[in-house]
């Protein structure tokens, strides 16, 4: 709907206030004027009636007829008025202006009935004898105590009324410019009222844009100067308050995207609030299409489902560890409440994911480290207990018995020995590593290589096996030698034992892009696809039964993985059933966080 401005509102209103009472004004002034004029004229009138009454006052009977139509005109010129005197029966005796036989009975005359009935008559109407308006006063005469006749004067109305124009025509122009100057006078005020709200308004959108750096100009009446300090200080203090929750709104965001925890918000229907980066990654759930769209739809997953309407319903916190299937599958332990408002009434549930799956795989590792121990210590212990409960029953009587239980005893007690000078070197290193003990120097390869393949030269012509070596003597790699001695012996020592007589392994190294690569390529049975992601891990075997046989602890693999963890590199094995298998050892070309 267009509303009017306040000025338009203002300056008509004034306006029309000024009209009015100078209308009223005008039109009082010239009712006074015109009565007041009037008396004046009737009064005058009455004046000159007097002075004219003494001298009819004896031409009143009949026989001074004559005399007395005579005497009238003189009078009239005198009193400047037309004078007629009436018989109380209505018939005209004399007339300054007309034969008086030729007149009409003027008994009905309004001036003459009042005049005859009430002592003085007035009427302004118009004349049938002169053919104009004229203005009548009419008084007795009265003779012997009764009325004899009825003196009339009369003058023209038309002065009078042209004279009454003319006040008018005056008052007019004078109220023309009077309500000229007022109007002036109203569209000033008016706007000095108005231009001030005018700014004000303008100011307050400009507010409404967020414009708050505007200041509104104080000034106009002390209203308005008082208003327009507030509204700049409500400027100021919703400036301030919008950064404010700006700044918390972007600290709140920055907070929660850095959380390695999923943290998302639910209404009390079940419809999404928000999630930050975490929860928007651990469940799949696109932020920017999820917002205002219920959960169900979001997620399928019945665990979580059911957690959140039973904090909605109970208004209590919960905790439940879900799985997420998957490939892998992940497990989250949650936690939710209920989110409430400044006001501390319900209004969703907050809930918090957290990825425990590394914990899970830890666990699992752990657990299946503790049983692999366990086998691989039991194992062992068990068969030299036995064989010492033989002994002690009475194999010892039998000296070629007692010889072979003792090379068995010894042969597990040295395999025991193994596995656990493995988890000691295992668990050093793991530790250096962490604490940044190991010490890496920048040293030539070759003289490494070279001493591993001395090392298992007599092992491997003892089987007929070619040990070929392949390294620049250029090559030089941050390096600890006795750890990464250790990385290459156990990949040799496997390929030489594992490989049938006749074969060849290379130990080959070179240079690619910003990394050094070290093979080590045999031509055994080689490896299964679904044993390659596991093999590096500890105590796992591809043959357990052929693995224990070859003395092996078991840990060999994952020795070699954590001293090349340690040296900023990785291991990977790419392996063909039959056709043997290549280790290749990635170090950096410079120590870690230099490269």
């Amino acid at each position: 709907m267009h509303r009017k401005r306040l000025r338009w509102q203002l300056f008509p209103s004034y306006l029309l206030i000024t009209a009015l009472s100078l209308g009223a004004v005008i039109w009082i002034a010239a009712g006074f004027l015109r009565s007041f004029s009037l008396s004046q004229i009737l009064t005058s009138l009455e004046s000159k009636a007097r002075l004219v009454e003494p001298r009819l006052q004896g031409l009143l009977t009949p026989e001074h007829a004559r005399e007395l139509q005579a005497a009238v005109p003189e009078l009239s010129r005198r009193a400047v008025a037309r004078i007629t005197v009436i018989l109380p029966t209505g018939k005209v005796a004399a007339d300054s202006h007309e034969d008086p036989l030729r007149m009409d009975n003027h008994l009905t005359r309004p001036e003459v009935y009042t005049a005859l009935h009430a002592g003085r008559g007035t009427s302004r109407r118009f004349s049938y004898t002169l053919r104009k308006r004229m203005i009548y006063l009419a008084v007795p005469l009265r003779r012997d105590g009764r009325v004899a006749a009825v003196l009339r004067l009369a003058i023209p109305a038309a002065p009078f009324f042209s004279a009454l124009r003319h006040a008018y025509f005056q008052f007019a122009v004078a109220g023309l410019i009077i309500i000229s100057l007022a109007g002036a006078l109203s569209f000033w005020v008016s706007t000095r009222l108005s231009l001030p709200l005018e700014d004000m308004k303008t100011g307050a959108e400009r507010f409404a844009r967020g414009d708050f750096q505007h200041k509104l100009l104080v000034s106009g009446s002390a209203e308005a100067a008082t208003l327009a300090d507030s509204l700049n200080q409500m400027a100021a203090q919703l400036d301030e308050r919008i950064r404010a929750g700006g700044r918390q709104q972007h600290e709140l965001q920055a907070i929660l995207a850095s959380m390695s925890e999923g943290v998302l918000a639910v209404d009390l229907e079940g419809r999404l609030l928000r999630l930050n980066l975490a929860a928007s990654r651990l469940l799949g759930i696109d932020a920017s299409r999820g917002i205002g769209r219920p959960l169900p739809e979001l997620i399928r997953n019945s665990q979580l489902q059911h957690l959140v309407d039973h904090i909605l319903e109970s208004a209590e916190p919960a905790e439940q560890d879900i799985v997420l299937p998957g490939e892998p599958d992940c497990y989250l332990q949650v936690r939710g409440s209920v989110l409430r408002d400044m006001e501390d009434r319900g209004i969703g549930a907050v809930i918090v994911l957290n990825d425990v799956t590394r914990l899970k795989r830890l666990e699992n590792v752990r657990r299946d480290f503790v049983a692999n121990v366990s086998h691989e210590l039991k194992t062992p212990v068990t068969l030299i207990q036995g064989f010492v409960e033989t002994l002690q029953e009475g194999a010892l009587a039998k000296p070629e018995d007692a010889r072979r239980f003792l090379d068995i005893m010894s042969k597990q007690s040295a395999r025991l020995n193994t596995i656990i000078d493995d988890l000691l070197t295992l668990s050093r290193i793991e530790q250096d590593a962490e604490r940044g003990e190991i010490p890496l120097e920048l040293r030539p390869l070759r003289p490494v290589l070279l001493a591993v393949v001395n090392q298992f030269r007599s092992a491997a012509e003892a089987k007929h096996i070619r040990l070929e070596l392949d390294c620049p003597e250029s090559i030089r790699v941050p390096m600890n030698e006795r750890l990464l001695e250790q990385a290459l012996g156990n990949l040799v020592d496997n390929a030489v034992k594992y490989s049938e007589p006749d074969r060849e392994v290379r130990l080959t190294a070179s240079v690619s892009q910003s990394e050094i690569v070290l093979a080590v390529a045999d031509q055994g049975p080689g490896i299964a696809t679904e044993h390659l992601t596991r093999l590096f891990e500890r105590f796992y075997r591809v043959d357990k039964s052929r693995s224990r046989d070859s003395g092996g602890s078991g840990l060999g693999l994952s020795i070699v993985k954590h001293i090349l963890n340690a040296h900023g590199g990785t291991v990977h094995v790419d392996s063909t059933p039959g056709r043997g298998s290549v280790f290749s050892l990635r170090l950096p070309a410079s120590p870690p966080g230099q490269i």
